[in-house]
């Protein structure tokens, strides 16, 4: 079943704050989205019907298997394109973290897929960056003890 952007919102806050804090509650989902909770109680009866997740007897929000699948899809999502946005573009994290929040629930695909591997490629010359550095650094270091080799044998010739 597809979810609306609100839900899938939903979702992504659930798992953030179960990561933080173990449990969720929907008293924390309200309190971190600023949301009423008489919203909130009914999104979560939405979530709950949709599958994605269900609540136990002391009021805990557990996602499901697919609650969970489709969470950490919208947070690798929101995680990547905001580190795309820094990296990058070089925005700021606060600009970064609010766009991708919006744009992680519309992007195509194609795009997304587009900035991972961006993303990745840029690690991957980095490191051949710092490989090449250290590299050239180990030559001159061997260039320089090659050089006081010689000095020291046109010393032993005299």
């Amino acid at each position: 079943m597809k979810i609306q952007e609100s839900g899938e919102n939903y979702l992504e806050t659930i798992l953030i704050l179960e990561m933080e804090k173990g449990n969720v509650r929907s008293v924390d989902v309200a309190n971190r989205l600023e949301f009423s909770k008489a919203s909130i109680s009914r999104a979560m009866g939405i979530l709950r019907e949709a599958g994605y997740l269900t609540i136990d007897d002391a009021g805990n929000l557990l996602l499901t298997e697919t609650g969970r699948k489709k969470a950490n899809q919208i947070y690798e999502r929101h995680k990547l394109i905001t580190r795309f946005f820094v990296e990058a573009l070089e925005v700021s994290e606060e600009t970064a973290e609010k766009d991708a929040c919006r744009i992680e629930h519309v992007i195509s695909d194609e795009t997304f897929e587009q900035m991972r591997l961006w993303l990745q490629t840029a690690e991957e010359f980095e490191q051949m960056t710092q490989e090449v550095s250290a590299s050239a650094q180990n030559m001159q270091q061997a260039l320089e003890e090659l050089n006081g080799l010689s000095g020291l044998e046109a010393m032993f010739k005299k």
